[in-house]
């Protein structure tokens, strides 16, 4: 690319002095520079016999090809500098389904205005199907709530959430009118529960284990939508994050002995993204307050190692 800018600048100004003097480099150093580029091309692109240097056959068809070149040169400077700078990029966000600890659509919204020029991506799925898409690369960062304790290798929570679980039921059910019962006396509830493998389910899993309950699931389903509307209906009861059954206007159950709830992170690779746009990004999620902050539905606890 240098050869090819030192080639259009003696087409520019007309003399390899005039072009050295633009190029700020001596003379001797801009003409070795042309002579390699017409070596490597097999050809001479200057007619040097007069006083004023002029294109040959050779150097005009090169003229057209090298200010493409350039030109192309200068946009992938200008892309990855907009990369680098934010006003380009993108960033690949995933999502357990049911999130309640952070309104993620008004970050998103909120991060948009501030970074127009960044598309996002986002993507909702399993716990195990996000992990792996993180650590496949395929994600930048994703909400999680895992299973085990800490985070599979090379993944890194940034912060960190406890959510409340509630227990929804039909509108007049027993239970709703009492606002709380203990784990013991839902043996004989029929269940609404999510499909084995995402976040809640698996919460749900071990709360009910620990507590040696038996559930009766009448329904698993996968959308979390499906799940308010069949519990409302009377299939039976769930167990959900707060914000969930009370935005569904729900009632929701307080659950005792133990209090129910499950751990939220906010993951990716590393101590930082790489990706400028995802570490914009993670800045902005981790620097906003969370949705329930201050809530029964919900503390940002501090980031593990």
């Amino acid at each position: 690319m240098r050869q090819l800018r030192h080639f259009m600048a003696v087409v520019t100004e007309g003399s390899f002095t005039a072009a050295a003097r633009a190029e700020l480099i001596v003379q001797s150093a801009l003409s070795t520079s042309i002579r390699n580029l017409e070596r490597e091309l097999g050809a001479d692109l200057f007619d040097r016999t007069g006083r004023r240097v002029v294109l040959t056959e050779a150097g005009r068809a090169l003229l057209p090809q090298a200010r493409a070149l350039l030109a192309g040169a200068d946009a992938a400077r200008d892309a990855v500098a907009a990369v680098a700078g934010l006003a380009a990029g993108r960033v690949a966000i995933g999502t357990i389904q049911t999130l309640t600890c952070v309104d993620l659509p008004a970050e998103l919204a909120a991060f948009h205005q501030d970074f127009p020029g960044i598309q996002v991506s986002v993507r909702d799925a399993t716990v195990s199907e996000l992990t792996e898409a993180l650590r496949a690369g395929e994600l930048d960062l994703a909400y999680l709530a895992p299973d085990a304790r800490e985070l599979p290798e090379g993944l890194t929570a940034y912060a960190t959430w406890h959510e409340e679980l509630v227990l929804i039921t039909a509108p007049g059910h027993p239970l709703a009118r009492a606002g709380r019962t203990l784990i013991k006396d839902l043996a004989e509830e029929p269940f609404v529960d999510f499909r084995a493998g995402t976040g809640l389910e698996t919460a749900v899993r071990r709360l009910a284990a620990h507590c040696g309950l038996e559930r009766r699931i009448t329904c698993d389903v996968t959308q979390a939508g499906l799940l308010v509307e069949l519990v409302r209906a009377g299939i039976g009861v769930a167990f959900v994050p707060r914000p969930i059954g009370e935005r569904a206007g729900l009632p929701c159950v307080t659950i005792r002995q133990p209090e129910p709830g499950r751990t939220v992170v906010l993951a990716g690779r590393g101590a930082r993204p790489r990706n400028p746009a995802a570490g914009a990004l993670l800045d902005h999620l981790t620097g906003a307050v969370p949705a329930a902050a201050g809530r029964p539905g919900g503390r940002r606890l501090p980031a593990g190692p």
